[in-house]
């Protein structure tokens, strides 16, 4: 990429953008910044200008095909979308025909998880899709993060039906969707024990936490306490490890597949059993999941967890970080402002 080349599409009116793609699956590498086609506006939708977003597990999971099973989502042998991203911050530039939810000029934040499409200057979503008018107070780039993390996390602990007062234990809670379940959990009233590393013990006591256990200290599945729910947020335990910190109708939930894919096997074996449970459930998030967080950032009790920001050219950069596992919450992407 010329690196001295002037920012494209100062002009609104031009049919083209710049985006990063990728054309088939692999390492961080076969992610490109180029210029392709703007979407085009249906009637229902608005198109964003995007100031910022995120790269996650998400993306570099469909990115890299690691697991096989995405590929039933993102395409057999090459990826469908090629620009991925899910999240976005931004300003609305125009709008469909039959959009009344929205208008020119405002400042939103949003998730999309089905046409990706986020790493890019232009973003198009329906106006009753997941995106809301972005928190008081809050900026692009603080804004962007607040919905990966937390459609994850959020689905999660319904599927779980978690009530006041359960005892819920969080593995891996300084990630992105660990610190969302922390303070989301709290706010749903649950008892936290968050299990983090010893540098990150401050930050996981500042989301909420009601107890931290140190892994690098402690061995976290030899605690002598019980919980209503399991949630291992990095995907790094077993239903084996964890069983014996479950109650006895309790329920155990992995981000992951795990071994041998076994978190979906297992969710089918004990869904016809008694007792002690695995559930995988298929996250999702709606316009009401975003107007949520936006209610909770606005009261001061949920916020999203940064750890590094790229500048959009440096994007290869952040999908080898994210996919080295060392992130702590977020990382996110400025993208060039016109």
């Amino acid at each position: 990429m010329d690196m001295n080349a002037p920012d494209i599409n100062t002009d609104f009116s031009r049919p083209i953008m710049k985006a990063a793609i990728y054309t088939y699956y692999g390492p961080p590498e076969v992610v490109k910044v180029t210029e392709i086609a703007k979407p085009v506006l249906k009637r229902n939708e608005i198109m964003v200008s995007v100031h910022a977003s995120t790269v996650n597990r998400t993306d570099t999971g469909f990115r890299s095909a690691h697991y096989f099973v995405s590929r039933l989502f993102s395409g057999l042998l090459r990826p469908k979308n090629k620009v991925l991203g899910c999240e976005f911050a931004g300003v609305v530039e125009a709008l469909g025909e039959d959009v009344t939810s929205f208008k020119i000029g405002d400042c939103v934040f949003g998730y999309d998880d089905s046409g990706f499409g986020c790493h890019a200057e232009y973003k198009v979503i329906a106006q009753t899709g997941a995106v809301a008018l972005l928190p008081d107070g809050l900026t692009f780039e603080q804004s962007a993060p607040l919905t990966e993390g937390s459609h994850y996390a959020l689905s999660n602990i319904r599927a779980a039906k978690v009530n006041t007062g359960d005892r819920v234990l969080v593995y891996g809670a300084t990630g992105a969707i660990g610190s969302a379940a922390v303070q989301l959990l709290k706010h749903f009233g649950a008892y936290v024990v968050a299990v983090g590393g010893t540098a990150h013990i401050e930050l996981v006591k500042s989301l909420g936490a009601d107890e931290v256990i140190d892994y690098q200290t402690q061995d976290f599945t030899k605690t002598s306490r019980t919980f209503d729910f399991v949630f291992d947020a990095v995907g790094k335990s077993s239903f084996g490890q964890c069983r014996a910190l479950l109650k006895p109708k309790g329920i155990y939930i992995s981000t992951e597949l795990g071994k041998r894919s076994e978190n979906i096997f297992l969710a089918m074996i004990t869904s016809l059993r008694r007792g002690k449970k695995v559930l995988f459930p298929i996250p999702t998030m709606q316009q009401g999941d975003i107007l949520l967080l936006r209610d909770l950032v606005q009261r001061g009790t949920f916020r999203a967890v940064i750890d590094r920001t790229y500048p959009f050219d440096q994007i290869v950069e952040a999908h080898r970080y994210v996919e080295s596992g060392q992130k702590v919450g977020n990382v996110v992407i400025l993208l060039p402002t016109r």
